[in-house]
Formats: C-alpha cells, structure tokens, sequence
C-alpha cells in the first residue's frame, strides 16, 4: 500500500534515557514523543520488540511473537501499585549514555517478580477479565512460549535440543509434567507479556493521539533457540532431535569473501503451504495488532534465499532457492486485508524481487550513505528516487551521517560535496535535507543523525558481536536538537 507524505525517526526503546540502565515504556517515551510532536514529525520507527537472546540483538529472539520484558517500566508498575517507591529506587543505576544489559537485568528481574506476585495477589474482576482476554486472544503463542522460557531459564538458556530430550522433542506426558513442575514460573512469565502489552498498548495509544504511527519491524527468520521452533519443528529445516539441517545466510560478496553464515534455521515452505501459512498470517496478524506498519526485514529472502548446509564453516558453498513469493503474499492479504508494509530490499536486488515488491506496491529503502561510491546513476541517489520508497540517512547497522563521513574515502567525500553544494561541515543535516526533499513518500532518520552524533554512537555494527545495540541518549541531548531546523524542513517540503 502507498503511504501519505511524511517523516519521522528511527530509535528503539532501548536508547531512551532512564533510571534503571536500559530504555523502557516509562516516562521518557512519552517525552520522545512528544519530541515528534513538536517537531511534525508522524513516524516513529522500531526494532523488533521481541526478548532479545544472544548479543542482546532485537534480531536474535527467543520469541517471534513475545515482548522484551526489559521494556516494562518499574515506574509504571509503581503507579499500579505492584511496587513500592522505595523498592524501584533501589534498582535505579546511574544514568549513562549506553545500556548496562547485565546489572538492569538483574535488578529488573528482581523488581518483577515482586510486582508478578502481587499482581496474583491483588488480582480483581475487572483485571481477571483483561488477564484471561490476553491469554485467549495469544494462545497461538503464549502457551508454548511461557513453558519455553521457564525450561531454558532452568538450565541457563541453553539451546532446546540439549535438554531432556523427551521434553525438546515435545512428548506429550514430559510437557505434561513440565507445566506442573514450573507452575509458578509459568504465571510469571504469563504476567510480564500481560504487563508487556499492557504498557506498550497505552504507549502506543499515545503516540497516534499525537499523530504519531509506529512502524514495527518483522526479521524474515528465527532464532534457532526459540519458542517457534522448539513448538513447531515441522516448519523448519531440523532433524528429529531438533539439530539444524539447512540454515540461512547471504553468499560471498565484496564486502565478504566467504559471505554471512547466518545460522538460522530455514522454512519448510512447502510444509507451510501445505498449511495454509498459518504460521506466518498468525505472525503478521498479531504484528499487524501492535504497530501500525511493519518494515520486513531481508525482504528479498522471501522471492529467492541463500541455503547452506548447517554443517559448512562458511556460507560459500550455499546455493539459491526460491521463496514462497506471491503465494504467501497472496494468502497475507487476504487474511489481514490491507498491508502497510516497508520492504527492506537492500544487497542483491533481482527482477524477482523487485516485481514481487511492487505486485503489492510495497516502499522499497533508499539509503543516502549508498549513494556516493558511482556516478550519477546510482539508484541511491534522490535524483532517481521513485515516489513509493522510504529516504533514509542510515539505518540502525549503518554508521551515523557524521561517522560514514568522516570515514569515506576522499572521492565519495568530494561527491557528497558537490551534490549537495556544501563544504561538507554538516554531512548528517546535508543527508537529511536530501532525504526530506526527495519525492519518497516517506524520509526516516536516525534520532543520532539529528544530534549531529559521531561513529561512536552507532547503534550495530554487523559481522560483530561485541559492543552492539547498547546505544542510549541523554535528556540533555535532545533538548539540544535544533528542533527549528527540522519544524522548517517538514514544513518546506510538505511532510508535515
């Protein structure tokens, strides 16, 4: 579908400023908001919500459906009355510009079990009636989830084929003894998704009575240890004991010789077809239920993917397959009705993915930080932007404006200069005037572009694993934007 003319910025919740080490659904958000607000700005775009698992990446999750129970606000709790004030004080950490993932953990964890026990406690009619509506409207998910968590955090998250393996293989009477066993952690986790989407609803009420729509974002495939597929084996390419047989990545290229061994698990499309893809329409319906679009992550994996043997090193010797393409598109549309969705199209882009996104008129995503390595026909470039695409700086695994500058090579340097007719002191408003002038329905920034923020502020960098996704900003640093600059450019270009 077409989206109106508009614009935003791009910041997952983890970077808001706050008293508890991580950013979550409190007050700052609404603060951040109301910076949209004032700003004219209608987007507000994130990374996937889901709990995040190795690296702390929102890309690598135990749950394709789940919220990341680190989002909740103990001070949101506080005014429900499921914490005392002096017990959220206790879990406060001193305010930093990066997340402190180990110590908020910890200290959150604390905190919720607290408030989960006098949630059960304090339990009344009306909030029974809300709690049991939850867990009826998430079934598809919530049960296999809760059981999910509360045996891997019994043997530290290790992966689900390593366990018993009466219980990775879902036997019916070891599942059976498993829900007994951890009744009581059960009902926790069962309480954080309830609290979970009771906060990001009110949130996300929020920003649209600001004029604000939230732009959620999808992954194409799962984390190998998780909910979806210890549940759902048959849709994925593992053996009987649950070990990975074929798994996803992007083959060589120039910028990696070997490619990117990915590790996730493929789909069983055929088996999903079979199916009817209710997997995946339960997927985008419940998607489709907390934001208001949705970016689908490695778009191009669903035209044709690169499969590798889960025993190879490397992905060189994978080969391409064809995706599901239109048939699951198809059956989408027809079972959510409209689709607001934002195809990242970004890296080898073929015919077939180009007509696959355009049969349902789906934005593609230009990046301007691509548009400086050729000459002027480079598809990067605002000049050669078609109307139904998004302008972006960058992205979340893009270096700020001011940090790809400052690293370009000279020529592209020169370039950026003399297309925008700069001396190239301000590389990041340079980028975002060409992006909000362009003919792109959409133009979405990074929040660190507008804080004129340098490399050390980048959110992910990929093929690492180590320093990522611990971004945060300050309350200071967003006073300090040059909200007027921004007022002018929305209005200029009729964004507003």
């Amino acid at each position: 579908m077409r989206f109106p003319r508009s614009s935003g910025t791009l910041v997952h919740p983890t970077s808001f400023p706050g008293k508890y080490g991580i950013g979550d659904f409190g007050s700052e958000a609404r603060v951040f908001i109301d910076f949209l607000e004032a700003t004219y700005q209608n987007i507000w775009q994130i990374l996937p919500l889901t709990p995040t698992g190795y690296g702390n990446s929102p890309y690598a999750s135990y749950s394709a459906f789940a919220g990341n129970p680190y989002l909740i606000s103990p001070d949101i709790l506080v005014e429900k009355g499921l914490l005392e004030k002096g017990e959220a004080i206790k879990a406060e950490l001193p305010s930093e510009i990066k997340v402190d993932y180990d110590r908020s953990f910890k200290n959150k964890d604390r905190l919720y079990k607290l408030a989960s026990d006098r949630f059960y406690k304090k339990i009344d009619a009306d909030q029974k009636k809300k709690f049991n509506s939850f867990k009826k409207k998430n079934k598809f998910w919530l049960d296999d989830y809760t059981l999910f968590m509360a045996c891997g955090l019994d043997c530290g998250m290790q992966p689900w084929n390593t366990w018993d393996s009466m219980l990775a293989q879902r036997d019916p009477e070891a599942l059976k003894s498993a829900r007994k066993k951890y009744k009581k952690e059960i009902a926790h986790q069962l309480w954080l998704q309830f609290e979970f989407s009771s906060q990001w609803s009110e949130l996300k009420k929020y920003a649209n009575g600001k004029g604000v729509r939230v732009i959620g974002d999808i992954p194409i495939f799962v984390d190998h240890n998780s909910a979806d597929v210890w549940a759902n084996p048959q849709y994925f390419e593992v053996d009987k004991k649950g070990n990975r047989k074929l798994v996803a990545g992007v083959p060589p290229d120039y910028f990696s010789k070997t490619g990117q061994l990915w590790g996730n698990p493929l789909y069983k499309w055929k088996v999903l077809e079979k199916d009817g893809f209710s997997w995946w329409v339960e997927r985008f319906k419940y998607m489709f239920s907390i934001c208001d679009a949705i970016r689908v992550d490695h778009f191009r994996g669903f035209d044709a993917y690169w499969e590798v043997k889960a025993s190879e090193k490397t992905a060189e010797n994978g080969r391409w397959v064809k995706g599901p393409g239109e048939k699951l598109f198809d059956t989408i549309l027809q079972k959510c009705g409209e689709l607001p969705i934002l195809a990242e199209d970004l890296g080898f882009v073929t015919e077939g993915v180009e007509r696959l996104r355009d049969k349902y008129n789906f934005p593609g995503m230009k990046i301007i930080q691509f548009a400086f390595d050729s000459d002027s026909t480079n598809s990067f470039l605002p000049h050669n932007y078609p109307q139904n695409c998004v302008a972006y700086s960058g992205t979340h695994d893009n270096d700020t404006s001011i940090g790809w500058y400052n690293s370009a090579p000279e020529v592209e340097k020169h370039r950026v200069r003399v297309y925008t007719r700069s001396d190239g002191s301000e590389p990041n408003w340079e980028f975002i005037r060409l992006g909000m002038y362009s003919v792109s329905d959409q133009a979405i920034f990074p929040l660190q572009d507008f804080m004129n923020l340098d490399g050390s502020h980048r959110t992910n960098v990929p093929g690492t694993s180590s320093g990522n996704w611990v971004w945060r900003y300050t309350d200071s640093m967003l006073k300090e934007i040059d909200t007027e600059r921004i007022k002018e450019l929305i209005i200029d270009t009729n964004r507003k």
